[in-house]
């Protein structure tokens, strides 16, 4: 059974140094989940001083919300640690709900749990680690990680040399959560620690139930808090985004019937079009302004390349010229061979790289992010805009 961290400062202090004055402080990330649960008790098990930290994003039921709150603050208490709670509730949904809005109304497939890691959850438990607890760092219950590089260190990516900090994927292949992790600076890294990174998942459930953890039984939740609060995406989207009455036309040019809003559609789609054919049909493409889901045969899905915006580089330095990489277009897709190309701006400036697969892909989806690896270090990653040859 796990000492509490009020044990073990009381352990300490029979120690003639006093060594608890040099402990690093953290703040861990708690959603009231198993994972990051976890986190916390093996962070106060390996002697660090631990707070509690947890964004208040929703209401009502989900690990972001009024429920997550409720669980977290139990096991704060069984800890002995501090607990904190943050309204974030204004930037949730200024930078998720209304950005993830805004891109199915354009036509896109966002990724919401992106936009909250870049936008809301690290940069607000960073800010208040550094600015009004003065804590070294913070922790997650991600399946991910992190590294320092060495100076001399070379990736065999013409010659593309590593930043500080190396982001990689959790040892756990079948858990790993680095994908949505790209958007990732070096000074969050610098002061990020993932206590699960090196586990697989059935292992973090035997050392939960080893410590104790009262929510060590707890079914896994949903890898998207919004359809764990509002039950499914459709229901979002209809509850943000008034549907408009348009055409699903196949790509010869027929009229095959009608939808209730581009919104309910993504690239690759087959089930649900409520459209007959002699073959099976899928979302090929969206179109915003005169409203039309075209449809084709599967075979006409595949794209050779792809247009990639707001890349970040989290590991190495921009490149200068065209890499080798391995990219991952969706969370739960393999990673492909393929060759980026940087696209330069009049002022030569890279604004945007140019995907190219060696191999074509299907369903390349426009909102998605495409994030490169060399093996299993995470390069960097961006969101994929339409194609250079588009439709």
């Amino acid at each position: 059974m796990l000492k509490t961290q009020k044990d073990k400062k009381l352990d300490n202090s029979f120690s003639t140094n006093n060594k608890t004055n040099n402990k690093k402080n953290i703040i861990v990330g708690l959603s009231g989940g198993v994972d990051s649960s976890l986190s916390a008790a093996l962070l106060v098990e390996n002697g660090w001083n631990v707070e509690g930290l947890t964004l208040w994003l929703m209401k009502g039921q989900g690990s972001c919300c009024s429920e997550g709150l409720v669980d977290a603050a139990g096991l704060c208490e069984d800890l002995g640690i501090h607990h904190q709670i943050i309204d974030s509730r204004e930037i949730f949904e200024r930078e998720v709900i209304k950005k993830t809005t805004e891109s199915y109304e354009k036509g896109f497939t966002p990724l919401p749990c992106s936009m909250c890691n870049k936008n809301v959850k690290f940069e607000e438990m960073l800010n208040y680690a550094i600015n009004k607890k003065e804590f070294t760092h913070i922790a997650t219950g991600h399946y991910a990680r992190i590294k320092k590089s060495s100076p001399t260190e070379i990736i065999d990516v013409d010659g593309c040399k590593f930043k500080d900090f190396i982001l990689l994927r959790g040892a756990d292949k079948n858990k790993d959560q680095s994908y949505f992790l790209y958007c990732l600076t070096q000074e969050v890294l610098s002061r990020l620690k993932f206590p699960l990174g090196e586990m697989k998942k059935e292992e973090t459930r035997k050392q939960a139930l080893r410590l104790g953890l009262r929510n060590a039984q707890k079914p896994e939740s949903q890898d998207l808090c919004l359809v764990e609060h509002y039950g499914s995406m459709r229901k979002f989207i209809d509850e943000h985004i008034e549907s408009k009455e348009g055409e699903i036309m196949h790509v010869n040019g027929k009229v095959l019937g009608t939808h209730n809003g581009i919104q309910h559609f993504t690239v690759g789609q087959r089930k649900g079009l409520g459209i007959a054919w002699a073959e099976p049909l899928y979302v090929k493409s969206l179109d915003r302004e005169k409203n039309i889901v075209y449809v084709a045969d599967k075979s006409d899905l595949f794209k050779k390349e792809a247009i990639i915006n707001n890349v970040n580089w989290v590991s190495i330095e921009e490149p200068e010229q065209e890499i080798k990489v391995e990219a991952q277009i969706r969370y739960r897709s393999h990673p492909v061979k393929g060759t980026l190309i940087p696209l330069k701006t009049s002022d030569n400036q890279t604004k945007s790289f140019k995907l190219i697969f060696d191999e074509s892909q299907s369903s390349v989806t426009p909102g998605q992010a495409a994030v490169f690896y060399n093996g299993e270090i995470l390069l960097g990653g961006g969101l994929i805009n339409y194609f250079s040859k588009n439709i």
